[in-house]
């Protein structure tokens, strides 16, 4: 059951998912192996480690905080997207 506007509200990770509709098979091929190929560089990676052992120590700023979130909305939308790319790879090969 697709989530209504209202119990989207405040939501953004379910708002992208509404938008996305990772279930549905439309992406090109060739758009669908780009979204595959994205991923964070190491430095970003380094980073997303240095932060998260901060906010399991409780030492974060507010700045290092945001950063955090950032890094989580976008990982959250990369991950929306290859899934919705694995499935039309999929749906395409099956045709």
């Amino acid at each position: 059951m697709k989530p209504t506007a209202l119990d989207l509200a405040g939501n953004e990770a379910a708002i992208l998912e509404h938008l996305i509709e990772p279930e549905e098979q439309s992406l090109p091929k060739g758009v669908a192996r780009y979204f595959l190929s994205l991923k964070f560089r190491q430095d970003d990676l380094d980073r997303i480690n240095v932060l998260s052992a901060k906010a399991r120590q409780g030492s974060l700023t507010p700045h290092e905080s945001e950063q955090l979130d950032s890094y989580l909305r976008v990982g959250h939308f990369l991950s929306l997207m290859k899934s919705k790319a694995r499935r039309s790879l999929k749906e395409s090969r099956n045709r």
